[in-house]
């Protein structure tokens, strides 16, 4: 269950000030431009077409770039699709300037990110995070929250910088206004599968960001692998901190804290843990700047 955008917390907080000009949404707020930067603008998907587009970044960063195994289907349609994806919201980030084979012009998606919310997962029968960590006794604790599962999130290597990343968060953050959500979550991964080689990450998070309480969701029992392979007093904070991917150290920064147990996916050739970032729990130096007054990504 890979992701793979490099977020950070300058992201967040850019996205927070550039969204507080949008003012209050609409029923069509979510339907037109979310922001925009020079040629690229994000937005979410609108119809099977686009749709498409994302599944077919997603296969080239997943599967060709990085190491997961498609099986025959998605081999075929160089797609990474799921039955997931048309109950879920799409966001995308399309460079209006890219060119084609031909030399012309030909907007191309080179940034997205899957959102899932409550409704949606109702209708399916659970969250794509569900195959790997028990989360239902987490919305059972929270029954009147809105929770949105973030999953999906790739970005086109030429494009992985903080402008594409910003404007991701910027849509996001428009989603989870809109949508009034309190709660969001999903996985974020490390490469490999050997989760002795992450001791100390998998260790530094069980130590010191596992979600307690309310929070607390616990990997699958079958699937379960354990994140306190070193002990606290053996943990380096700086040298745990410099291996965690970029995704994974900005969730950290901002409050987000962490499933207890990890899980291996074979198929993505990764180790997977769990997300869990309630907004309420979103620093308020974070905080503060979504009060503010920015507009450079405003559509």
């Amino acid at each position: 269950m890979p992701s793979f955008a490099r977020f950070s917390p300058a992201g967040l907080m850019a996205a927070g000030r550039h969204l507080a000009g949008l003012g209050p949404f609409g029923i069509d707020a979510l339907s037109g431009s979310l922001g925009r930067s020079g040629s690229l603008e994000v937005r979410l998907a609108r119809g099977p077409r686009e749709i498409w587009r994302a599944q077919r970044l997603r296969y080239r960063v997943f599967y060709q770039e990085m190491s997961a195994k498609p099986d025959v289907v998605s081999r075929m349609f160089r797609r990474d699709a799921d039955r997931f994806d048309a109950a879920c919201d799409h966001l995308l980030v399309i460079d209006h300037a890219a060119r084609g084979r031909f030399g012309g012009i030909k907007p191309r998606v080179v940034g997205t990110y899957r959102l899932m919310r409550g409704a949606a997962a109702e209708r399916l029968g659970g969250f794509y995070s569900q195959s790997e960590f028990d989360i239902g006794p987490l919305l059972a604790r929270h029954p009147g929250l809105r929770f949105l599962e973030l999953g999906r999130s790739c970005v086109l290597k030429p494009y992985r910088t903080k402008k594409t990343v910003e404007l991701l968060w910027h849509g996001i953050w428009a989603y989870v206004r809109h949508h009034r959500i309190d709660a969001m979550f999903g996985c974020a991964s490390f490469d490999g599968v050997d989760p002795d080689m992450l001791a100390l990450p998998l260790s530094f998070l069980h130590h010191n960001a596992t979600a307690e309480g309310p929070w607390r969701v616990e990997a699958l029992q079958d699937q379960r692998v354990a994140m306190d392979r070193l002990p606290a007093g053996m943990i380096d904070a700086k040298a745990a901190l410099k291996t965690l991917p970029p995704l994974l150290k900005g969730y950290l920064r901002v409050g987000a804290r962490f499933g207890a147990g990890a899980v291996i996916d074979r198929q993505f050739g990764t180790t997977d843990v769990l997300v869990i970032l309630p907004v309420s729990a979103i620093e308020q130096r974070y905080l503060d700047y979504l009060g503010g007054e920015g507009q450079r990504y405003n559509a």
